[in-house]
């Protein structure tokens, strides 16, 4: 019984040792090389997108703080409003 566990686990040892081993053996061909490559480049354009989205939305973040902070988005006050403004400022400067 014992003999037949140990020949058991010799026969699965070495066949997940030879699955390893085809695995490592065609990632070395020509065409597991370049596969490779494909999926790093692929992984590269990935990155360099998702950055640059991340970079749109900073910089979108940024100009609203800037619009806000500097009152670009204010409402324009009407032609009349700056004038009376002017006048009420002078009567109140002759009080």
């Amino acid at each position: 019984m014992r003999r037949l566990f140990w020949l058991a686990m010799g026969i699965t040892i070495g066949a997940l040792i030879v699955r390893k081993l085809s695995r490592a053996a065609d990632k070395l061909t020509p065409a597991g090389i370049g596969g490779s490559i494909a999926e790093g480049l692929r992984d590269l354009a990935e990155a360099i997108g998702d950055f640059g989205a991340d970079v749109r939305a900073a910089a979108a973040d940024r100009e609203v703080e800037l619009r806000t902070g500097t009152g670009l988005d204010a409402p324009l006050p009407a032609p009349g409003a700056a004038v009376a403004a002017a006048r009420h400022g002078a009567h109140a400067a002759d009080i």
